[in-house]
């Protein structure tokens, strides 16, 4: 069978295409076509705008396009049309897909594995857009653009809330009155997705079983977060009721004190919609250095001896081992701390910072290894007592798994 997995982000999409056959491997296979779109400035209130557009198919052919399109939408459809027609088309046309899977980032509590996209699952999603504002409003927007491309191709919303499913109230209620928890105010964690795909992945390159094993994975992107797993299975995570809990990111703070909130709210004057886009489009790296809330930026300028540049650093490495420390607490021991994402997969300078004060633990991190940042690889010396590993996630390859799994469970048994 064919899949169709689109991973959308809060300004970006991310395509791919594979083929599998009646088993699904659990290394990634190369895909038949891969594209990503980068929208820029362009979101669902803006007319017009560039987006950059570049793909490739499994035989090497490539296109880089800047589309000026009226909408997010249409950069969709327009990238999907690549699939299938111009220099990098991979199929003859979207009847040869089997299904479509759409990462979706907030499933709250009744999505909890892979699901057909219905009505009211739309409804449901554009509904919980109200906790995560920055990505399920994309995340359906992008599924409405497909629909209108694929016609009858079923359509699966594969949740980053699910892996976080398994969480015990202890770590998911929230200390005020209990009818918040009634009322679907908990913490449901997310990237799970990613923490996912990078547990089994580490279990590989451990040459372990994953039930065997207690990990601290990292997804340190422009969105960060930390999950806890143990046997496979996710007990605590950083992100809660929305993914602007946790660590310090790109442009979004993480915890603050809400005592914070209600100061700007009746002391400045702030108002709620102020108060949404400072804490997640003006904070984290970006607003402490004032220079990016790109790492790579920051650790330039902070090369350049830009104070403000440094002091994001600090800020944000502090909050990184806290957050470890915290997850450490819930396993109550470690066999691995893995590092995924952007800059886990690429900050040496990060990684280092961040296993440096667990040299308690008997962590020993191989400095000329990591320097290199090698991926899907052991970092750690050959005597450190917890294995540190670089993972690169491949979340788009984790979609496709899921869906491989749910038509195999859900389609009649001769059209499997």
């Amino acid at each position: 069978m064919k899949i169709l997995a689109l991973n959308p982000g809060s300004s970006s999409l991310k395509i791919s295409v594979y083929a599998l056959g009646d088993s699904a491997p659990e290394t990634p296979p190369p895909p038949l076509w891969e594209g990503q779109i980068d929208l820029g400035q362009i979101d669902s209130r803006a007319s017009s705008g560039p987006a950059e557009f570049r793909a490739r198919n499994s035989r090497g052919a490539a296109l880089k396009e800047l589309l000026v399109v009226d909408s997010p939408a249409e950069a969709v459809k327009h990238a999907l049309s690549a699939i299938w027609s111009g220099p990098t088309q991979a199929i003859a046309g979207p009847s040869e897909l089997t299904v479509v899977g759409q990462r979706v980032v907030h499933g709250g509590c009744d999505y909890r594995k892979p699901t057909l996209v219905t009505p009211e699952v739309k409804a449901a999603i554009a509904r919980l857009a109200a906790f995560a504002p920055l990505h399920n409003r994309a995340d359906l927007e992008t599924i409405e653009a497909t629909e209108q491309v694929m016609g009858a191709v079923p359509q699966v919303a594969v949740f980053d809330t699910a892996f976080h499913s398994t969480i015990e109230m202890a770590a998911s209620v929230y200390p005020g009155p209990y009818e918040w928890y009634e009322r679907g105010i908990r913490r449901y964690g997310f990237h799970g997705i990613s923490h996912q795909y990078c547990a089994r992945h580490a279990a590989q390159i451990l040459g372990r079983d994953l039930a065997s094993l207690r990990l601290i994975t990292c997804h340190l992107g422009n969105g960060c977060s930390l999950a806890a797993i143990r046997d496979g299975r996710s007990v605590d995570t950083t992100m809660g009721f929305t993914p602007l809990e946790g660590l310090m990111m790109g442009t979004r703070s993480g915890s603050v004190d809400p005592g914070i909130l209600i100061h700007l709210l009746r002391q400045q004057g702030c108002s709620a919609e102020k108060l949404d886009e400072v804490l997640n489009r003006e904070s984290g790296l970006y607003g402490v250095s004032g220079v990016s809330g790109n790492m790579r930026e920051v650790l330039a300028a902070m090369a350049k001896g830009n104070p403000r540049a440094k002091l994001a650093f600090d800020v944000y490495v502090h909050r990184l081992r806290s957050g470890i420390g915290a997850m450490l607490a819930t396993l109550g021991g470690l066999d691995a701390l893995v590092f995924a994402a952007g800059v886990g997969e690429n900050a040496a300078l990060v990684r280092a910072a961040a296993c440096e004060p667990f040299a308690f633990l008997g962590l020993k991190l191989d400095r000329e290894k990591n320097a290199r940042s090698p991926a899907d690889q052991d970092v750690s010396t050959a005597d450190s007592a917890v294995r540190v590993l670089i993972v690169r996630t491949q979340e788009d390859w984790a979609i496709a798994q899921e869906c491989w799994s749910w038509r195999r469970a859900n389609a009649p048994p001769g059209a499997r």
